[in-house]
């Protein structure tokens, strides 16, 4: 799906069909590319290597956080998303990003980044030091969605972020007894997040300014860079305003929950 910021949906119906059935939807064009080459010049400033000389890209993978200079902030409020975050997530159900998050720079490397297991971003418990003891629950408690924000070109070769199709639907139906404590991320490792391994897996490629937004409950994995150019991609989440809701008097459900009821058998 391909949209510009003049238009006046960012997603069709069929999009949406796609992101309940997926877990996914892809936004072409969803920020500019001159915005991407302006924060990616900030980037690589902070990464210490030299754009120029691949012998300076010693480590697989290189971690900056928390990004919120104006191309930044630019990205990730354009009109075009916007529109799909009220589509997805609700009206004034979600709170706009002041920073893109972490940004985990990949570079060409034959060199495992200790960093590609498949997982899902859980999104609460965070007092806990062991992060295999942080949590999620079916009402996704504080995260709206995944986003992947592209601000390099990624083909399947640049260590694209792999993505089960289809696997938010397993971990809806995991999560559905575990109540509002939810379940660790330790639990959902033990069967597999619910036993989609045998699931189809799609690749997060696309240009520089594509953004994939995603259920949250996807289940992704990182993976080694295979390609020449390092890859540039954030990550934040959309955070919830409010909670989702399984249950309403109108039957008025947004994608987010509509894809949790269809998993549930509840449509």
């Amino acid at each position: 799906m391909t949209a510009h910021d003049n238009s006046p949906r960012a997603l069709g119906d069929g999009d949406i069909d796609n992101f309940i059935r997926d877990g996914f939807v892809r936004i072409d064009h969803a920020f500019p590319r001159e915005v991407a080459d302006e924060a990616r010049a900030i980037l690589w400033r902070d990464t210490g290597c030299d754009p120029a000389d691949p012998a300076t890209w010693t480590r697989p993978v290189i971690r900056l956080d928390q990004y919120g200079q104006p191309p930044f902030v630019a990205a990730a409020n354009t009109a075009v998303l916007r529109d799909a975050y009220d589509t997805l997530v609700g009206r004034d159900r979600w709170l706009p990003r002041g920073t893109l998050g972490t940004f985990p720079v990949r570079f060409p490397s034959p060199v495992d980044p200790g960093d590609a297991g498949w997982h899902v971003d859980v999104s609460f418990g965070f007092d806990t030091p062991d992060f295999m003891e942080w949590r999620v629950n079916l009402v996704s408690k504080g995260r709206a969605l995944l986003m992947l924000f592209l601000f390099s070109d990624v083909g399947e070769d640049d260590a694209p972020t792999r993505i089960r199709v289809g696997s938010h639907l397993a971990i809806a139906r995991r999560l559905a007894s575990a109540g509002d404590a939810g379940l660790t991320l330790r639990e959902l490792v033990a069967d597999d997040f619910g036993g989609s391994a045998q699931l189809p897996e799609a690749l997060a490629v696309g240009e520089a300014g594509t953004v994939y937004l995603c259920h949250p409950f996807l289940v992704h994995a990182a993976q080694l860079h295979r390609g020449t150019r390092p890859r540039f991609l954030a990550q934040p989440p959309l955070q919830a305003r409010e909670p989702f809701r399984l249950e309403r008097a109108d039957g008025d459900y947004v994608p987010v929950e509509a894809a949790i009821r269809r998993a549930l058998g509840r449509e």
